[in-house]
């Protein structure tokens, strides 16, 4: 009895320590015509979670680089999860247009 309950005990403590940590998500909020925060750090090897949201109307995230083509509609978030495996200065454009001030909507990842 008591071996079978150290067998259990060593079992379940294995399995939950072989579950990888869920990914770190970077919230982005984009309304007419910025993005918040308009820089992102990330970390190479590091898999993140970037999850947009929109304020205001139908709003893209193109960063191509790092794997990221996102649409977010008010009330509709849009997310994907990725691992950049470079480190660089990556701009990011709304790939949707919102206005005249469209153009000026940018941002900017940071990968170290």
């Amino acid at each position: 009895m008591k071996r079978s309950l150290v067998l259990l005990l060593l079992i379940a403590s294995l399995a939950s320590a072989q579950q990888p940590a869920p990914p770190r998500v970077i919230e982005i909020s984009a309304k007419r015509f910025e993005y918040a925060p308009n820089v992102v750090t990330l970390k190479a090897g590091e898999t993140v979670t970037i999850r947009l949201s929109s304020l205001d109307r139908a709003h893209g995230l193109l960063v191509k680089p790092l794997g990221i083509d996102l649409d977010a509609d008010h009330g509709s978030p849009d997310e994907v999860t990725i691992t950049p495996k470079v480190t660089g200065h990556f701009p990011a454009i709304c790939d949707h247009y919102c206005g005249m001030g469209h153009g000026n909507m940018k941002m900017t990842f940071v990968v170290k």
